[in-house]
This record gives structure tokens, C-alpha cells and sequence, in this order.
């Protein structure tokens, strides 16, 4: 097949493309490079098989491929927060440009939603018919309600035009590649262990989160992709597994062999109390789960973000 991934460069679009390369595919990478990077694309670069535009999704763009694979947009709060006008065009007119393709092209198209979608649940584990809780009007609504509007055009693109959709609620996803500056609490977490520097902890640590290897992710979104009649729900992929903060930092400091000391900070607004998906339906419908556990894949982040540092 020829492969059109948005966001390509990124963390999880430049595996993405790596994996859909190695398995004979052509592959288009799209990208504006605002937080991808060539570098992450180094693997690939040289095969034929694998092209890479620089183009910002808000913009139209014409390309001939068979399926696409929507991931363009900046996922961590430092960098969706300092431009938050262009999330939200991303989300949203990425989306319509992209469905837009997908529509003209009759092909199927996989939209890369996330568990923020949920905001600050009032329940767990989190399900897909659970319509969450989200500040439409705080510091993380350009990200969360972006990706919520993404997922309301992506439904009536379906019901209006027939175009074949694919919605992944995605939840926190780690592993080598991701940026060492990008505010998330793994990379946070292992950066201030490996140079020693206190842990920071926002609250007294005891919110928690769900950890999902970038492979498993990667494995998730191909079944969903290459899936068919799954379209009249989105479906979560993660780990269902739940940490604490707290529990987390303990176990970078052990396994990162740091001295690093613990500091508690205020929590920032918004911040969710819980993430724990709930994967029944991907187990049912996909047939997915999985594999990696947190100490596993933290091994494997802990020696790609030392090397980098």
C-alpha cells in the first residue's frame, strides 16, 4: 500500500512510518516539523519506498495513497500550550483537510484521538461511551477540545459521505524518541533522575496514569487501521495498568540508579486526578492488548533519553 502519515516525523509518527516501511510499504511522512524532527526519521531516510514533505495539515494538500494515518498534532502540554490558537487549527483543519483526501480518494482514514478527550473523568476505568469531563475554556481546551471536534468531524465525514474511519483514543504512550524537553512526566521524570536533579512531583503524586509502550500503541493502530466494520465507535489503546506519580518516580530513581531527591509542587490546572483505560473493546474487536510492562519499557527510554542527554 502507499501510506500518508500526518505528524511523521514526530515520536510516534516516525516509529510509525519505520514499521509501516519495514513491512513493504510505501510511505508518505507530512510534517511541519514543529516538534518532529529528520532525525527521527534517520532509519528511513535513505529507502525508497519512504518520502517525506514538509507541509503544515492546515493547508490542503494532494497526494495520491491508499490509507492515511492522521497524527499531526503537538501532544505535550509545554508545546500545545504556548501555541494553542494553532493546536486547535491543527486538530480541526487538519482533520478537514484530511478527511477531505480520504473522502475524494475513497480510502480509509485513522484518526490519532487521545484520552484527553475524557478531561478530569468522573469515573474509572474510562470506556468509550463515557462523554467526559473537559474545561472547554482552560489551559489544556486548545488540545482536548481540538481533538474532541476531530473526532465529531470524523463521525459525520462517516455519516454524511460514507468516508471509512477509524477513531484511536490513545492513552499515554512512551518509549525511545520522544523529546527530552517535551513536559511529559516519564521524559520530566527520567531527565531529572539521570542528571541527579530533584523529582518533581505535582501534588502530593498520588494522580495517576496509564503507560502504554510506543510498540504495543503501534501494534493497536495497525489492527484498528487494517480492521474492518469498526467504525461506529473510537476505541481506547493503552495500558490499562495504573501508577501513582509517586509510584513512577520511585521506580525511574531505582532503575535509573539516581540520587535524585523527591520535591513536591503545586498541581498544575486541570491536571487529571486518573487515566486507566479500559481496553474491552480493543480486546473484543481488535483482539489487542499490551505486552510490554512499565519496568520493561522504561528500560528501554531510561538508555535511548541517556544516550541523548
Amino acid at each position: 500500500m502507499r501510506i500518508l502519515v500526518t505528524g511523521g516525523a514526530g515520536f510516534l509518527g516516525s516509529h510509525l512510518c519505520e514499521s509501516l516501511v519495514l513491512e513493504g510499504h510505501s510511505v508518505i511522512a507530512v510534517d511541519n516539523f514543529y516538534t518532529g524532527t529528520q532525525e527521527n526519521l534517520s532509519k528511513i531516510l535513505s529507502y525508497p519506498s519512504f518520502q517525506v514533505i514538509r507541509h503544515d495539515v492546515c493547508l490542503p494538500i494532494n497526494l495520491e495513497v491508499d490509507a492515511i494515518y492522521n497524527l499531526a498534532c503537538p501532544a505535550s502540554p509545554i508545546h500545545y500550550q504556548k501555541h494553542p490558537v494553532q493546536t486547535s487549527k491543527t486538530s480541526v483543519m487538519g482533520a478537514i483537510n484530511m478527511l477531505d483526501l480520504a473522502k475524494e480518494l475513497e480510502i480509509p482514514i485513522l484518526q490519532a484521538s487521545t484520552s484527553e478527550v475524557y478531561g478530569d473523568p468522573a469515573i474509572s476505568p474510562q470506556h468509550e461511551e463515557y462523554w467526559g469531563n473537559v474545561n472547554p475554556i482552560g489551559i489544556r481546551a486548545c488540545y482536548d477540545e481540538g481533538k474532541r471536534l476531530a473526532e465529531t468531524l470524523f463521525y459525520d465525514y462517516h455519516r454524511q459521505y460514507g468516508v471509512s474511519i477509524r477513531v484511536a483514543r490513545i492513552f499515554n504512550t512512551y518509549g525511545p524518541r520522544m523529546q527530552i524537553d517535551d513536559g511529559r512526566v516519564i521524559t520530566n521524570l527520567i531527565v531529572q533522575a539521570l542528571q541527579n536533579k530533584p523529582i518533581t512531583i505535582y501534588g502530593d503524586g498520588s494522580q495517576t496514569r496509564s503507560f502504554c509502550f510506543y510498540s504495543d500503541l503501534l501494534s493497536g493502530l495497525k489492527l484498528l487501521m487494517n480492521s474492518q466494520g469498526i467504525m461506529d465507535t473510537p476505541i481506547n489503546l493503552g495500558n490499562p495498568e495504573e501508577y501513582s506519580i509517586l509510584e513512577l518516580a520511585k521506580l525511574i530513581i531505582k532503575l535509573a540508579n539516581s540520587n535524585s531527591k523527591l520535591q513536591f509542587l503545586p498541581l498544575p490546572m486541570d491536571d487529571p486526578r486518573q487515566r486507566k483505560p479500559n481496553i474491552k473493546k480493543a480486546i473484543k474487536l481488535l483482539n489487542w492488548s499490551p505486552s510490554i510492562q512499565l519496568e520493561e519499557g522504561l528500560h528501554y527510554t531510561i538508555k535511548d533519553l541517556a544516550a541523548r542527554l
